[in-house]
């Protein structure tokens, strides 16, 4: 399965960013033997609509068009569902084996999510009932897919 992440806005150079490309990098290397494969980030700049429901139109408008025809989506959001680490692995597995050949993540902006969205997710997830700033929650995800793939082949990154 190809794995994308889109994010709205972009993290600049330093340390979250140094950290949130470690651990892409370490799935894209581990990720392929178990048939998880990271194909791309999208980044897309901020709305700069007046208000806040446009602003979403606009983001989710950006994630439809960066979306592949047919992927599944998860939502990253504080209302959506938890998981420990091991039940987004099996979740991961799940999808894979769905048949679907795209699955794309998605952060979105500092307004939340556009509400046609929920509708359209396949899974609404998150990372923890706290609010977390997007640069962190891009590192959050990033280890997670790598946990996880950690944890599907028996790597002893994953204790408890």
């Amino acid at each position: 399965m190809r794995i994308s992440l889109f994010a709205v806005g972009r993290l600049k150079a330093g340390p979250e960013k140094d950290l949130a490309s470690r651990y892409l990098d370490r799935f894209a290397k581990a990720g392929p033997a178990i048939g998880l494969e990271l194909v791309r980030v999208t980044e897309v700049p901020e709305s700069k609509a007046s208000n806040a429901e446009t602003r979403k139109r606009d983001e989710a408008a950006a994630l439809e068009k960066a979306l592949p025809d047919g992927a599944m989506l998860v939502l990253l959001d504080e209302r959506g569902k938890s998981l420990d680490s091991e039940a987004f692995a099996d979740t991961l597995v799940r999808f894979r084996d769905s048949g679907k050949r795209d699955l794309m993540v998605a952060v979105g902006g500092a307004d939340g999510l556009d509400p046609a969205l929920y509708a359209r997710a396949d899974m609404v997830l998150n990372l923890g009932s706290m609010t977390w700033p997007h640069q962190l929650v891009r590192i959050l995800i990033a280890e997670q897919l790598y946990r996880a793939v950690t944890i599907l082949s028996g790597h002893p990154y994953h204790r408890i």
